[in-house]
């Protein structure tokens, strides 16, 4: 009992601690918990811990002056800001109204499920809501000798079948993760090789499925065909004639001749005749098992197929490229792909109706009201969908359900039932809970920075940024820039700062090809004036002049600058252009700038000058006091 309460004891003083005010400005806080958050974000490894806060901490409360002074400007108020404010918050929002650790717990299964692909077997007996109770118990006892067959080891489906009349049969050939609707594939890679499920009802039937064995996943695969198509019901003189053609086809392509020539001039295939017979990349379930079945007995890139037949006719492949699953989840590239497909599939429907349950409806305290009974919320619902009027019903100014703020009335829900487009295959029920959904969703999102507080700081931090630009950019750098006389003044009075090191006035040349970098310093050596050799390059050589520290000169290591010199040509790998410099003259050290060969240093001291001035005026009006015990707890 004791060591409990000391613990509780130690994690409420813990607590405190970390809420506690680091500094103020003015009468505003700033909390230990929201400068570490800054801090972490932007730290680099440090071997002074307390120098690096206290640099960061002085940066910090400098920040938030300058975003104070923004904000009694009212410039978060202005339109432009607004707009950036809102466009940031659309683009981001989306990634906050999901369970992320639902999204991955799917991800991370679509990854496991993508090593190996099933092969399915599919019983289904069809029912709907006209059977008779006697029908609908037979529909029921004959799925289930369906599954005791199976069970018992049967394995002559199509007679199996055939023996229970009212029985489909179909073998699907290969799936994996993607290929059927996700109640499916639940089921399906549920089941072991060789296990067949037990029946299971949908709305449109029973079903039985059969894992008849497993291989792992062929991957994707890039291929080239020519087809030769046959209409439906061919006779056996066109078969014959088709597959003539093909045998004819490939002997030429046995021979050696071009198979896109021959896909272009010979191919029934509309979609990929022109571009040779190549076809889309594809996977396991995206073709006919026939035609799967046939591409995989091709075992090397480049190899072709003999002519093979099925539903569409006689087909000629070419293997381009045959690429594994990644079975690591280290592959970034595959992951990401995985996870987008997840996003767009129906599964990400169980991890939203979680989320809304568990996240959405506590979090913005949604109440029903219980005097609008079910029975009037569907009765009402059915009126408004099928005359598409929602007026003058009994509900309509009522409360049907609330969240903290905002109430839901019937208008609301019956306006939701004409318009809805779904209602179709769902219950009243089911109508009802996708649109409380949907509205909650809808205040969550609106109201998401109460909700979330890594979403309030982000946008606090965009915002915030969006003021320190724009104040920034009105108190100093377009003050310092279009201050010509303050600009003048403060070169006058710190002179000795702006001298040049040792310096040289060069030509800097680039060719658009290191072929005629040679002739261009031949025609320099000779004495032609640069301007005219540019004039005649018609654009295949720039140059420009200038004075530069012979420091910040690039030239080929080793390099020795004199006057008249002219260096090594330099090569730029990505474009093969070349470049090279003429030196015209060599200066000593200490040679004073001018205001105008300074005036890029002199901006940015200037600029330097008015924000340190600023900053000191902030802190007259707005004191910044740091807590030191409180600063002295981020040392341990």
């Amino acid at each position: 009992m004791k060591k409990t309460f000391l613990a509780i004891t130690f994690l409420f003083a813990a607590t405190q601690l970390f809420s506690q005010t680091l500094f103020t400005y003015g009468k505003d806080a700033v909390s230990k918990g929201e400068f570490l958050r800054a801090y972490n974000k932007n730290k680099a490894p440090v071997t002074d811990k307390e120098r690096s806060l206290r640099e960061y901490l002085d940066l910090y409360s400098n920040f938030k002056l300058k975003v104070k002074a923004a904000t009694l400007l009212r410039m978060d108020t202005l339109p432009e800001m607004q707009t950036d404010i809102e466009n940031f918050r659309a683009q981001i929002v989306e990634g906050y109204m999901t369970n992320k650790e639902g999204l991955n717990k799917l991800v991370n299964e679509a990854f496991q499920r993508s090593q190996k692909d099933i092969h399915l077997l599919h019983f289904y007996i069809a029912v709907n809501d006209k059977m008779t109770a006697a029908d609908t118990i037979k529909v029921y006892e004959e799925i289930q000798t369906i599954y005791a067959a199976l069970k018992s080891g049967r394995n002559d489906y199509t007679t199996l079948s055939s023996e229970n009349p009212n029985v489909s049969f179909a073998d699907l050939g290969y799936i994996t993760v993607f290929s059927v609707p996700y109640n499916y594939e639940n089921i399906v890679y549920g089941l072991v090789a060789g296990e067949a499920s037990a029946p299971f009802r949908t709305k449109t039937g029973w079903h039985v499925v059969k894992n008849a064995e497993e291989r792992k996943s062929i991957g994707k695969l890039k291929v080239a065909q020519i087809l030769f198509a046959l209409p439906q019901n061919a006779s056996t003189e066109t078969v014959k004639a088709a597959r003539q053609k093909a045998d004819s086809i490939y002997k030429l392509l046995q021979a050696g001749q071009d198979f896109a020539t021959l896909a272009k001039k010979f191919s029934d295939d509309k979609l990929t005749y022109l571009s040779g017979g190549v076809m889309p990349e594809f996977g396991t379930g995206k073709y006919e098992p026939d035609f799967e079945k046939q591409v995989l007995e091709i075992k090397k890139d480049s190899e072709i197929s003999a002519p093979f037949l099925t539903s569409y006719g006689f087909h000629i492949v070419k293997r381009l490229q045959q690429k594994p699953i990644p079975t690591s989840k280290n592959d970034d590239a595959y992951m990401d792909a995985l996870k987008q497909r997840v996003l767009q599939d129906l599964r990400m429907s169980v991890v939203n109706e979680k989320f809304v349950k568990d996240v959405v409806l506590p979090r913005t305290q949604y109440k029903r009201n219980i005097s609008v009974t079910d029975a009037d919320l569907f009765r009402y619902a059915d009126s408004a969908y099928s005359t598409r009027k929602a007026d003058n019903y009994p509900i309509n100014n009522k409360v049907i359900f609330s969240f903290e703020n905002e109430s839901v009335k019937g208008f609301d829900w019956l306006n939701f039932v004409k318009d809805y487009r779904l209602k179709k295959g769902e219950t009243d029920k089911e109508m009802f809970d996708n649109y409380v959904a949907k509205k909650a969703m809808n205040y969550y999102r609106d109201h998401l920075e109460k909700y979330n507080t890594e979403f309030k700081y982000q946008m606090c931090e965009f915002t915030e940024g969006n003021l320190l630009f724009a104040i920034m950019e009105k108190n100093v750098w377009n003050k310092a820039t279009n201050d010509s006389a303050g600009l003048i003044n403060y070169y006058n009075e710190h002179k000795e700062k702006y001298s040049w090191a040792k310096s040289a006035d060069v030509l800097l040349f680039t060719c658009n090809s290191t072929v005629i970098t040679d002739s261009i310093k031949t025609l320099l050596h000779a004495g032609k004036d640069w301007r005219k050799i540019i004039e005649e390059s018609k654009g295949k050589v720039q140059a420009d002049s200038g004075r530069y520290e012979v420091s910040q000169i690039a030239v080929p290591a080793g390099t020795l600058l004199t006057e008249g010199s002219i260096t090594n040509t330099v090569t730029n790998k990505t474009d093969n252009t070349g470049s090279f410099i003429q030196v015209l003259k060599i200066f000593p050290d200490n040679q004073q700038r001018s205001f105008v060969e300074s005036k890029g240093l002199v901006i940015n001291d200037y600029q330097n000058y008015l924000e340190e001035k600023w900053i000191q005026e902030l802190k007259k009006k707005y004191p910044v006091k740091i807590n030191e015990a409180v600063f002295q707890s981020l040392l341990n």
